[in-house]
C-alpha cells in the first residue's frame, strides 16, 4: 500500500505544480499571447491543458516508481530525485518567464536547460527503474517540441 501512496503523492505534487503554473499563465493567455505571431505548427490553446495533465501524471508515476526503489538503490534514488525536483522547478519557471515576464528569449534559454535536466533525469531513472525512464519519453518529446515552438515565437516576434 505504501508503494501506491508514494506514487500518488508524487503524482499529486506534479499536478499541483502544473496547476500553479497554469494559473500563472491565465492573464497573459488572454492578453499578451494572442498578440504574438505564431508559427504554422502552433497547436490550438485547448491542446495544452490535457497534454500537460497527462505528462504530469506520467512524471508523477515515474517519480513514485523510483522512490519505491529507495531501499534497493538509496544513492541512485537520491541522485535521480534531485534531478527530478530540479526539472520540476524548471518546468514551473518556464511558465513564469514566458507568460508572466512575457520574455520568449529568456524562456527559450531556460527551456533548453529544462530539456537537458529532463534528459539527465531520464538517464538516472533508467539506472533504477526502466519503466520510470520510459514514462519520461513523452515529456522529453513534448518539451523538445515546446523548445522549437518557443524558438519560433521568439524569432517571429523579435
Amino acid at each position: 500500500m505504501q508503494r501506491y501512496l508514494r506514487i500518488g503523492l508524487v503524482v499529486m505534487t506534479c499536478l499541483v505544480v502544473g496547476y500553479l503554473s497554469g494559473m500563472a499563465t491565465q492573464e497573459s493567455i488572454k492578453t499578451w499571447y494572442p498578440t504574438l505571431v505564431k508559427p504554422f505548427f502552433n497547436p490550438p490553446n485547448w491542446v495544452f491543458a490535457p497534454v500537460w495533465t497527462l505528462l504530469y501524471i506520467f512524471m508523477g508515476i515515474a517519480g513514485g516508481l523510483v522512490w519505491n526503489q529507495q531501499n534497493e538503490h538509496p544513492e541512485a534514488v537520491k541522485k535521480g530525485f534531485l534531478f527530478f525536483v530540479i526539472q520540476l522547478g524548471l518546468n514551473a519557471l518556464w511558465s513564469y518567464l514566458f507568460f508572466v515576464l512575457c520574455n520568449p528569449l529568456l524562456a527559450l534559454i531556460e527551456v533548453v536547460l529544462l530539456w537537458l535536466m529532463i534528459f539527465e533525469t531520464y538517464t538516472q531513472f533508467k539506472k533504477i527503474h526502466v519503466w520510470a525512464a520510459r514514462l519520461l519519453v513523452p515529456y522529453l518529446a513534448w518539451v523538445g517540441f515546446a523548445t522549437l515552438l518557443n524558438a519560433a515565437i521568439w524569432w517571429l516576434n523579435r
